[in-house]
This record gives structure tokens, sequence and C-alpha cells, in this order.
């Protein structure tokens, strides 16, 4: 009897690409839904989804949230950070770059791929890390799908998702924010963070390593 061949599923991180039009699209692997309770995010060395932690309090990601395939927060990213803000920026936060995808349509689960339009972002600083936060549309969403910069986006949409970022990593009781938001960007600044994200996942993992 002959055997099936073995078919292996790409590293999420690693083996998925950002696609021909990036930073102008990219692809996106989502980790969390606004209807999740818990936080997941991917597990480096197995690609697989992992349990992170209970949300803390009631509040939840106001949009479908993932990362940017073959792209890391390291020195380059940093460096765009410090420029930004007065605060000392330390280092990238390693892993990476995170992205919020707007969306109309109800996505129900994680551990999905989608295309997505850079429109701008927040630029996060974590314990001195930088680790932005790139905001996006679902390519042909039809609420959402006609934006080009984050100047589009209602004030209130944005609001919403800068108070979540400021407190998704705030334990209870905490008297001090563990985050800060050093700015907030329009779709070319987005577009130079993918590229600097870019450029640190080639200098850390060279192709073919």
């Amino acid at each position: 009897m002959a055997r099936m061949p073995t078919r292996l599923q790409a590293h999420p991180w690693h083996g998925i690409p950002l696609g021909p039009d990036a930073p102008a699209i990219v692809n996106a692997f989502i980790e969390i839904v606004p209807t999740d309770t818990v936080k997941y995010e991917i597990d480096k060395a197995s690609g697989h989804l992992k349990l992170d932690r209970p949300q803390q309090f009631s509040n939840v990601c106001p949009a479908p949230y993932g990362f940017v395939p073959q792209t890391w927060c390291t020195a380059n990213v940093a460096a765009l950070a410090a420029r930004r803000t007065s605060a000392p920026v330390t280092a990238g936060d390693n892993d990476p770059l995170d992205i919020c995808v707007l969306t109309e349509h109800p996505i129900t689960h994680g551990a999905i791929l989608l295309r997505a339009r850079p429109i701008g972002g927040l630029c996060l600083l974590d314990k001195g890390e930088a680790d932005d936060k790139i905001i996006a549309v679902l390519v042909d969403d039809a609420a959402y799908g006609s934006f080009r910069d984050l100047s589009d986006a209602p004030t209130a949409l944005v609001d919403r998702l800068r108070h979540y970022f400021l407190t998704y990593k705030d334990l209870p009781g905490a008297s001090t924010p563990r985050c800060e938001i050093a700015g907030v960007y329009g779709a070319a600044d987005a577009h130079t963070v993918i590229r600097a994200a870019m450029a640190d996942y080639a200098a850390g993992f060279p192709a073919g390593d």
C-alpha cells in the first residue's frame, strides 16, 4: 500500500510571506478576536497558538489582532520609535510586528490568514520597548475597505483602540501603567514601520539559514 505524502503546515511567522504588495497590502495572521476572553499568541518554536494569559478585566480586543509574517521588532523598529518620543526606548519587543484589522464581518476564531491594508498605527512603548500596533482594514471590506489612512477612521474607533492597548497588559491593582502611546501615525508612517520590521527580520533570519 502506497504511503500518503507527508504535508507540513507552514510556520505562521517564518513560512508565510508578507505578500507581493507589501507594505501597501500585507498578509496578517490573526491570533485573537473580539470574542476571546483569554489572550492567545503564537508559540515561536512550534508555530501553534498558545494561551498566553486570561484577560484581567472586561475589556476585549476591539478588532481581530495578530501579526505580520516575516517581520521582527528589534533595532530598526526601536530606532523609529526613539525618533517619535522623548521617552527612552531600550529596544524592540523582540516579537513579530503586531497588526489590528478593522472589518464589519464577525471573525469568530483565530489561527487564520487574511489580507489587510495598513492605514496607520500606534507607537506603543511597553516598559521602554517598542511594540508598534499597525492598524489596518480587511481588503475589500464593505464598511472599512475604502479607508486609506487613519484619518478616514472615526475618532471614537481610534480612541477605543488606544484605550485597549494602553490597558491590556495592566494587572489588577497596578498603580503605574505598563504601556504608553508615544505617537499615532497614518499610512505612510505605517509603511515605514513595516519596512523597518522587514529589515529587522532579514537581519535576524537571513535567507537560507
